[in-house]
């Protein structure tokens, strides 16, 4: 029974007793998706302690997958993969690592990834070709990063 998890309550906590007065859990909420996840929800570590809060969301919404998030800690900016997230709550995001290793995460570097339907340089297709000749295009002046 040590293993069990109520949801919303994190790893490694106590249920309280009664006549205590201070309660050593956080009700986090209902789990959710990484869509609904919000900027500033406090961002704990295996071992219940808080390291930080959301600052953004990594995903490719498109192809509905979840990268991981860009969270606010003492030390700046720390980039947390999603490997590295045990689950998201309305009230709190649970890591699978611990305090230390969620020191030692490395900051966030580059952009967002660029979605190219065409590489540049790439010959178009021969449908492409033949559907800028019928619409009067020149496909030398084509902007590729339009869609058709």
């Amino acid at each position: 029974m040590a293993n069990d998890i109520t949801p919303g309550r994190r790893r490694g906590e106590d249920t309280p007793r009664r006549g205590e007065g201070n309660v050593r859990w956080v009700d986090e909420g209902h789990p959710i998706a990484y869509e609904v996840l919000d900027e500033g929800v406090p961002v704990y570590c295996s071992d219940g302690e808080q390291v930080g809060t959301v600052d953004h969301v990594i995903s490719a919404p498109a192809e509905d997958i979840f990268h991981g998030i860009v969270m606010r800690a003492e030390g700046g900016r720390r980039f947390v993969a999603a490997d590295q997230v045990a689950s998201l709550h309305e009230h709190g995001v649970d890591l699978r690592i611990d305090a230390a290793a969620a020191a030692a995460l490395p900051e966030p570097e580059g952009g967002a990834v660029a979605l190219r339907l065409r590489e540049p340089g790439v010959k178009p297709s021969r449908w492409t070709h033949i559907l800028d000749r019928v619409s009067g295009k020149d496909s030398r002046q084509r902007d590729w990063t339009e869609d058709d």
